[in-house]
Formats: structure tokens, sequence, C-alpha cells
């Protein structure tokens, strides 16, 4: 994620901000220019951001989850059809906001769907709702479970389901302890389940499972078959030899989801240490300076060993304060060549788009 900066008075933001901390102008993020914009209020109406172009002028305004929850700070273009940004749009159900926890709950997850949606658009891929493309289009669902009727995160046919209870740092910690997990986000979990969407729309849609199976294996292998057996028997022995993650030892599918979430920490770090001019020095090499936005490089090699570097860093500063790695995962060169995939495929949908 780059940083970000205010037109009013320069000072530094995160994607996060509504506000400056500095000269306290109001913010919202403008998706088509991809930054934080300082808005106005003009006679009396809500903040909104007014630009001018040629002979026409361009009017966005707060989202509606900005101004009535204080829960998004994207901007709506207008005139629209919807009163929700582009992110909230994507939410067919979210969990009933009367019940605070529920508020809570729901805000952490807009939060991390935006980062994702940042990092989607910044690569190129498309991010097109159900109500635009019923049959191809994405769609999120954030449910609350109960004792009698529980919430399966997953995807399926464009719509990702996650239960509310991921948003609780007590509850994710307890079933990463349970499952024996290494890393569990809220952020990873919608960038996995939107991994399995994109297989339809890399792969499927334009006919990539030849090139898909000589990595990962053959995905047409019965799901529900490997999904009773990963949890009956676990990963295989030695599978750090050759996966990212035990789960995406369970099926090629999985090992897709995990692979492509993993593309997407990567690139997501990369361009956060790219904003804060990050420059280290590995052991037995050279100093290392990450200079390019990690979306912008085509060699996948340099994205390999910058980010090899960065997460050196990152874990031993972590270590430092007494915390968990916070890139706990080795990349083999089976998965190495498995995110090599990913990065080719999305790169070549961008070539194709121009």
């Amino acid at each position: 994620m780059k940083l970000f900066s205010c037109d009013d008075c320069g000072q530094q933001l995160y994607f996060e901000s509504t506000s400056c901390t500095q000269c306290k102008s109001r913010l919202g993020y403008d998706r088509e220019q991809r930054d934080l914009r300082v808005l106005r209020e003009r006679r009396g109406k809500a903040p909104e951001l007014v630009e001018k172009r040629g002979g026409e002028s361009r009017l966005l305004r707060l989202c509606a989850n900005a101004l009535e929850r204080d829960a998004c700070n994207w901007l709506v273009p207008q005139p629209s059809a919807s009163p929700y940004c582009a992110s909230c749009a994507l939410s067919q159900v979210i969990p009933d906001l009367s019940v605070e926890s529920n508020v809570v709950a729901w805000k952490r997850l807009e939060s991390a769907k935006r980062r994702l949606v940042f990092t989607l658009d910044a690569l190129g891929l498309p991010v097109v709702g159900k109500s635009e493309a019923p049959e191809t289009g994405l769609a999120f669902r954030f449910l609350q479970a109960a004792p009698d009727d529980p919430v399966t995160t997953g995807h399926e046919d464009g719509v990702i389901t996650l239960d509310t209870a991921e948003a609780d740092p007590a509850y994710r910690e307890a079933q990463r302890e349970k499952l024996g997990e290494k890393y569990r986000t809220t952020l990873g979990h919608l960038r996995h389940e939107v991994g399995h969407y994109y297989f339809d729309r890399l792969i499927a849609d334009r006919g990539q499972e030849p090139r898909f199976r000589k990595l990962f294996g053959d995905e047409r292998a019965d799901y529900q078959e490997a999904l009773a057996r990963h949890y009956e028997k676990g990963a295989p022995t030695g599978w750090e030899q050759t996966h990212i993650s035990a789960y995406a030892t369970m099926h090629p599918w999985e090992d897709w989801a995990e692979t492509f979430a993993h593309y997407l920490h990567l690139v997501d770090t990369l361009e956060t240490a790219q904003s804060f001019g990050l420059a280290v020095r590995p052991p037995d090499r050279q100093r290392v300076t990450v200079r390019a936005s990690a979306v912008d490089v085509d060699d996948f090699s340099s994205l390999m060993d910058g980010f090899h570097v960065v997460t050196l860093a990152l874990n031993g500063l972590n270590r430092s304060v007494g915390q968990p790695d916070a890139y706990p995962f080795a990349v083999p060169p089976p998965a190495r060549d498995k995110l090599g995939f990913v990065h080719d495929l999305i790169h070549e949908r961008r070539r194709e788009r121009g």
C-alpha cells in the first residue's frame, strides 16, 4: 500500500485516513485517481469534490456508509445509481447493525475489503459487481453465525461469504491455534477467497487449465473427498518442500487460492516498502533498495528478491519487540514457481487489455 499526502498541507496520510491530522481537512478516496483527495463543504451540503476537466465538471461525494456510520472513506462519482462506493456496493449481505458488536465487526471487514479492492485495481484485475454482471460479477456476504446456523467461509459463483466472527481478534487467534495455522487475518481470508473467484476469470474463462495442472495438479479431483482426507489426516509429511502452506496441500483449488493470496501479500508489502523508501542489507548480500512499485514490475525474479529482503527485515523487527513473525512462511521452489504463474497470468491479462 502506498502512502498518501494531503492536497492542502502535504501531511503524510494513510489509506484509511478520513481527515488530515495536521490541517483537519476532510478526505475521501478517489478510486479513478487512486489517491486521497481533500473535500470541501459547499452551501451546507456534505463534503464533496468538484474537479474541472476541460469544459466538464466531475463531482464526487462520500459513500453513504461514510456519512451515516463513519464506516468508509471512499468517494462516489455523481450522478450514481448507488449511494455506496464501489467497494461497499459489493456487499450483498451485512450483519444486523442494531447490534453494536456487529457494527465493529462490519467496519473491520469493510476496511479489509477496501484494501483488497485497492490491490486488485492496482494489478488491473476486473472488479465488477453482481449488479453489473450477474453471471461473472463479484459479491460479498458478511454473516453472523448462530448456534443452530453456522456460517461457512468460502466462495461460490462469485459470492464470497465470511463469518463476521473472523473480525474478532480473540476468536481468530483461537481458531488459528486450534487449526494449527501460522497466519490467520481478515485480509488474508478475503485474499484467499477472491483467489477462487479469479481462478474462473484468469484460468477457466481463458482456457489456461493445461498450464495450471502442470504446476498445481488436476482441479477436477473430487473436492469433498480431498476436504475429508485433509481434516482427517492433515497435510502430508514434507509439505513444506512443495507448498506455501499446509492448507494448500488439500486440493489444487486451495493451492491456487493460497498462492494467489500470497501474491497479493507480496505486491502490497513491496508497495508499502517502496513508499517508505526502505533499504536493507540481508546477510551475505549487498544492500538492496526497493525502488519500483511492485505492481509495475514485470520481472518476477526481481519481485521475489525484493520480497525476500523485506520479509527478513519485517520478521526481524517483529522479533525485536517480542512479536511472532509477520510473514511466517518459507517459499520453497515449487511454491515460487506457482507464484510466478500467478504473476504471469495477471501481467498477460494486463498486456491484453493494453
